[in-house]
């Protein structure tokens, strides 16, 4: 047997559009080759258990071998094997409709996963990196004889009558010069642990060395030898491959551990199952995060058939879940994907829809038998759980039952208790139910001790995205404002239309409000004099809610707020013109005096919103120490 021919691609462009728009992607060429061999084991295993193949399965594993003498790279299986005549089917008919179209296409193409995804060229990723290739092959089918194919890159090549003699395929790449890297063993192994880690097929890469124990030396303690071993790549059983009622929580903890080594252990997790109308398993962690929350994106692995296609998962996952950890195991969704397939393609957003409702699920489950272990985990994931309402309707939907706020002492309460908390006291003249926050308890404990004094309950809000959520929940909620506890004096952030008699003539007003202004001495800075309790502050300084909002939504990417960001910071200056302090300034002969007491009590105001550094700040504690001698 033996017969030369030209490869049916109609144009004799094709190969070094593979070697060179497939160049950036080079080393998917091993993924390619050894999920073929393990695609070809898995046949021959089916065929023997339907009785098809009754001959010896023997050891069925993939083995993939280098030789940097001959510097050549194999995949060997044992596998169903090819005949002569499946090669030519197979292997050399690649049906392009158009190749001129493919050539003109893809001659600036990016993505060599598009290219490899639309034209089924995962053997032919082989010639990125080799200058010829052989395929040795032997069908599992009685009486078949081996088969060998050679192709040296050109459109050119050579079936002829092999020599193998056990069932399987054997491919064997002569790596080009520019691809050597690839014969170092580092290279491969760095390969394989990221693309067949969890292939359902053995894959052997060469030996390891692994300790065992040798007995006891004379003082009774345990000796240890090296010996050598099979380096196998992969487990090929991996947990979301089982059913949930046969795993133990030590099983999804020990898995977590085998995916990020270094982290935390999660918080909890869901194991993904369904058949209908698509296929998906997998587990999805909830990690314990930190602040810097964009530092933990790409931790969900994509998976088709266990074979590790990305990391970058966006499409397939919901956005405001992409903090999770995990794997998503889906055949509907191609070995070979680009970006522009996964925006577009039906399953993908029907898986989206569903990984969004499972979680959503998970969630609410949680919040009903176990309220008391939710509470004491919303602080970690109450970041998903308002990324997700804002940025996902249906799933803002069924958040309003187990979103939860906390209040400065601790304790808990969803949206609607929350409400109901606050409607007796918490309502100003319009109706209007007024939630007041704390971004930083610890900074802003004068303004929340001043809030509960009045009977006032408030809320932590300290994320770096309750910013948008604060917006958010604003737009949703039936008349009902959010502010931050010091915005403004409280009669002003829940106005109740309780007026107050300002102890002062007009005179008297402008002359108090001229000696601060002059104190302050910064344009940025807006004085007025007010009629408050005598026991409030003697002076208030605060950023309106609006402008800081809108601030703090531009410094966490908020779109559409740079404006603000660039905007100089403005104050408003509140004199409480009813404190025995605007007396005494007032009362005072000296200017000097009169200034130096407004600066002091503008000072202590900036002390208490954290405005207070530098020169300023040495200038305060400085007449502090003063004031203390006289």
């Amino acid at each position: 047997m033996q017969e030369k021919g030209t490869i049916s691609i109609h144009t004799e462009n094709i190969f070094p559009i593979i070697k060179k728009f497939l160049y950036s992607d080079h080393e998917i060429f091993l993924r390619e080759l050894v999920s073929n061999a393990v695609d070809a084991t898995q046949k021959i295993r089916r065929l023997a258990s339907l009785g098809e193949f009754k001959g010896e399965l023997g050891q069925t594993r993939v083995e993939v071998a280098v030789n940097k003498k001959k510097k050549t790279i194999t995949i060997s299986d044992s596998g169903i094997g090819m005949t002569a005549e499946e090669i030519k089917k197979y292997i050399n008919q690649i049906a392009f409709s158009g190749a001129t179209e493919f050539v003109e296409k893809f001659k600036d193409a990016g993505d060599a996963k598009e290219i490899i995804g639309k034209f089924g060229l995962g053997f032919y990723s082989a010639f990125m990196v080799a200058d010829k290739v052989e395929i040795d092959t032997l069908s599992y089918q009685d009486g078949a004889a081996p088969a060998k194919w050679i192709c040296d890159g050109s459109a050119e090549f050579e079936i002829k009558e092999g020599k193998r003699k056990e069932r399987g395929t054997t491919v064997t790449l002569h790596v080009n010069k520019d691809s050597e890297e690839f014969l170092e063993d580092h290279r491969i192994q760095q390969i394989l642990d990221k693309y067949a880690k969890f292939l359902p097929v053995e894959v052997k890469f060469g030996e390891k060395e692994d300790s065992i124990e040798d007995g006891e030396d004379k003082d009774g303690k345990k000796k240890w030898k090296t010996v050598k071993k099979d380096n196998i790549i992969n487990n090929t059983e991996p947990i979301w491959t089982k059913s949930p009622s046969d795993l133990t929580d030590d099983d999804y903890l020990k898995f977590y551990k085998e995916l990020y080594p270094f982290s935390e252990d999660p918080l909890f997790w869901i194991h993904l199952n369904v058949d209908y109308p698509f296929e998906l398993t997998g587990i999805l962690y909830f990690p314990k995060i930190k602040n810097d929350f964009e530092l933990q994106k790409n931790k969900i692995q994509l998976y088709s058939r266990q074979v590790f296609i990305t990391d970058e998962v966006k499409d397939v996952v919901p956005e405001f879940l992409m903090l999770l950890h995990g794997i998503i195991d889906s055949p509907d969704i191609p070995l070979n994907v680009s970006r522009s397939y996964l925006q577009s393609d039906g399953n993908v957003k029907k898986i989206n829809t569903y990984i969004t409702k499972k979680v959503a699920d998970k969630l609410g489950e949680l919040f009903k038998k176990e309220r008391e272990s939710y509470e004491k985990k919303w602080d970690d994931i109450g970041l998903f759980v308002k990324y997700g309402m804002i940025s996902e309707e249906k799933f803002y939907d069924k958040a309003n039952d187990f979103a939860l706020v906390k209040n400065t002492e601790g304790k808990y309460f969803t949206l609607k208790e929350y409400e109901k908390h606050i409607e007796a006291n918490q309502t100003d003249k319009d109706k209007n139910k007024v939630w007041l926050y704390s971004n930083n308890p610890a900074k802003q404990d004068a303004f929340i001790a001043a809030a509960r004094d009045k009977g006032y309950d408030v809320l932590v809000f300290d994320t770096p995205i309750d910013s948008h959520f604060i917006n958010h929940m604003e737009m949703k909620l039936d008349k009902t404002q959010i502010k931050r506890v010091d915005a403004d004096n409280l009669n002003k952030l829940i106005d109740k239309d309780e007026k107050r008699e300002l102890v002062l003539t007009d005179e008297q007003k402008e002359s108090l409000k001229g000696v601060f202004t002059k104190a302050i001495g910064k344009d940025n800075f807006k004085v007025e004099v007010e009629a408050l309790s005598p026991d409030d502050a003697p002076v208030t300084i605060t950023m309106s809610e609006f402008m800081r909002r809108m601030k703090e939504m531009q410094a966490t990417g908020g779109g559409g707020f740079n404006m603000f960001g660039s905007m100089p910071d403005t104050y408003d200056v509140t004199v409480n013109g009813n404190h025995k302090l605007a007396d005494k300034i007032l009362k005072s002969v000296a200017d000097e005096t009169k200034e130096g007491l407004a600066k002091q009590a503008v000072d202590l105001a900036m002390l208490s919103q954290g405005l207070l550094e530098g020169k300023a700040l040495t200038d305060f504690i400085k007449r502090s120490t003063e004031l203390l001698g006289k």
